[in-house]
């Protein structure tokens, strides 16, 4: 057989997919599943992106400009003012989601062996995306027992060599739900201009913020302009993860020239779904009150129903619809597959995101899962009930 690369090879598995086929086999006997390893919202996008696509006239789906349309580059700005962030058309380039936003930046701004420092727990495709851009991810620990707040600067200024180009995190984060404030963000802006690296910020999940805590993007920082770099979709706040449409957005002209030589390698970014995107744009502020307001319901009732559940810790997310839950478990894995291999409890269990995934460190995170409140309420107070049942008949538990 032909050698294949190393680095296909070395590629992590998601832990957000690697027990499907253990889920599907459940389906497969009959069993419902709960999906709460996925971020797939289950609310309806707004009507104007669907009956775009749904009265689209249509004949042909042809190329669009490598950057995205510029009448979309327009919409983004209006939508960016207002949440207080200034920027051009010039400064965003559209992506096939946030996925090859984040695959564009590391190949332009890195080399093979160069290094980012990520605070981890951190979403689990980032350690797939460093590795098939040839990177290292240096990973900073963050700790449960703070709700995952930054680590010391101390900590993280330690870990900058020359090999150093970036530091990434998500704000919020996927999959803490912490919430990087003001000041956490211009201190990771300053360390970037001192250092002369970038500091990308993934901003997806901008909208879900819950309680008095407020977002800070990095592109509102003065003078980062040369050192920032802002990442988004469309995919969770329009409910639209199928478009895969996404953005990077910077007022770095020189990083934005070189970005657009790799979106010229794949032409233009979905035509179709980019219809629907613009058109989810022209949707009432109501739209995104409505969808955060829901997951704030979804957040307080799962949260409460978790922590009845004997010997279960649980972050106390400020953002996103995450959390990370410690189970009574040596090996939160293990435990995930029996929910979906030996358990079910009147034909119905869930399926969970083992957390260790989610850290580079290895050996970190193993009796954690991530927990997506992606669920009406109803289905978050079953899904905890089938959990606690699980975790009094799962033959490793803990003493």
């Amino acid at each position: 057989m032909p050698k294949l690369s190393k680095k296909g090879i070395e590629l992590p598995t998601s832990p957000i997919r690697k027990l499907v086929c253990h889920s599907d086999d459940a389906k497969a006997r009959g069993i419902d599943v709960l999906h709460l390893n996925i971020g797939q919202p289950d609310i309806s996008a707004p009507k104007e992106a669907i009956n775009a696509i749904r009265n689209t006239q249509l004949k042909l789906l042809p190329y669009g400009p490598s950057q995205g349309t510029h009448i979309y580059r327009q919409k983004l700005c209006a939508y960016y003012k207002k949440n207080e962030i200034e920027v051009s058309p010039e400064d965003i380039i559209v992506t096939t989601g946030a996925s090859e936003a984040l695959i564009f930046t590391l190949n332009v701004i890195c080399d093979a062996g160069d290094e980012v420092i990520i605070p981890e727990p951190f979403y689990a495709n980032y350690n797939g995306f460093a590795s098939s851009a040839s990177v290292n991810v240096v990973p900073v620990i963050s700790e449960f027992t703070s709700q995952f707040e930054l680590p010391s600067l101390e900590n993280i200024s330690s870990k900058i060599t020359s090999k150093t180009k970036a530091i990434l995190l998500c704000n919020p984060s996927n999959p803490t739900g912490y919430v990087y404030n003001e000041n956490e963000i211009s201190t990771l802006c300053e360390l970037a201009i001192e250092h002369d690296i970038f500091l990308i910020v993934d901003e997806v999940y901008r909208e879900f913020i819950y309680g008095g805590n407020k977002h800070y993007s990095v592109l509102q920082y003065p003078g980062g302009s040369e050192h920032t770099v802002m990442i988004d979709s469309v995919s969770k706040r329009y409910s639209l993860c199928g478009a895969r449409v996404g953005c990077i957005v910077s007022k770095n002209e020189i990083f934005n020239q070189n970005i657009l030589k790799f979106a010229h390698l794949r032409l233009s970014p979905p035509t179709i779904a980019l219809i629907a995107s613009e058109a989810a744009h022209d949707a009432p502020d109501s739209y995104l009150k409505e969808v955060v307001a829901e997951y704030g319901v979804r957040r307080k009732v799962l949260i409460e129903h978790l922590e009845k559940i004997p010997n279960v810790e649980v972050s106390d997310p400020m953002g996103a619809f995450y959390c990370i839950v410690k189970l009574p478990v040596e090996d939160a894995e293990d435990f995930s597959r029996y929910l979906l291999t030996d358990f079910n409890d009147n034909n119905q269990t869930i399926m969970l995101a083992p957390a260790n995934g989610f850290y580079s460190t290895l050996g970190v995170g193993l009796n954690e899962v991530r927990i997506a409140f992606i669920l009406d309420s109803q289905k978050l107070i079953r899904a905890a009930s089938i959990l606690e049942k699980a975790l009094m008949t799962y033959p490793k538990l803990l003493s």
